[in-house]
């Protein structure tokens, strides 16, 4: 019996750790001026589309990372840097503002 719950055990923990995904999400303004957001480390250069002002990058590694959001004209890119990922958690990185070029 003993051998059956450590089965079941196993099973369910290994569940539960895939189900945790590790990520940076966040919001672009103004929401229709930006079209991707990437995430970059000294190993790592990851991206996602922003759709309706907001994105998540999924699959990222523990790390420290500078997130870019690609603009679109007459905006500038954008780039929040020392966002600090934790393995199994989403970071926050917030709203990252769009500026006008200069």
């Amino acid at each position: 019996m003993s051998l059956v719950a450590l089965a079941i055990s196993s099973v369910a923990l290994f569940s539960f750790n895939a189900l945790q995904s590790t990520s940076i999400k966040g919001t672009v303004s103004p929401a229709d001026k930006a079209t991707n957001a990437w995430a970059m480390s000294s190993t790592d250069t990851l991206k996602a589309e922003v759709l309706n002002g907001a994105f998540e990058i999924k699959d990222v590694k523990a790390g420290t990372y500078s997130v870019t959001i690609e603009a679109v004209d007459p905006y500038a890119n954008a780039t929040k840097s020392d966002v600090v990922v934790v393995d199994g958690q989403t970071t926050d990185v917030g709203e990252i503002v769009l500026q006008m070029k200069q």
